[in-house]
């Protein structure tokens, strides 16, 4: 073989090595960008840790609330009376109580992380 074929081929060989590694990175682009751990999953993921984040806040608070709410029963016992008083439904003479029929908006169970 002559010089001149012998550069065509040493060309070709680049180019096809280049075309090549094109090619590898653009499937590695895809499947970074589509595949099972892809870009898309990424979104899904940190959307998904941001709800359970503030379902563990509203967790926490509810927590503080109840805490503070036995603390004060533990300490005042005008609130151990009340709170009595409500759960048997009793009342003092010459006193007048009035029950509201509770409301639908309570507190759904928070269903448990999947």
């Amino acid at each position: 073989m002559g010089p001149f074929l012998q550069a065509l081929f040493q060309g070709s060989k680049r180019r096809a090595g280049f075309v090549l590694v094109v090619i590898l990175a653009s499937a590695y682009g895809w499947v970074f960008l589509r595949g099972p751990q892809g870009l898309e999953t990424l979104i899904e993921k940190r959307r998904e840790i941001r709800e359970l984040e503030e379902r563990n806040a509203n967790i926490r608070r509810e927590n503080d609330r109840r805490k503070e709410r036995i603390r004060r029963l533990q300490e005042s016992r005008s609130e151990q009376e009340m709170e009595i008083r409500k759960q048997l439904k009793l009342q003092r003479p010459g006193e007048t109580t009035f029950i509201l029929p509770e409301s639908e908006q309570k507190e759904k169970p928070i269903p448990p992380p999947e």
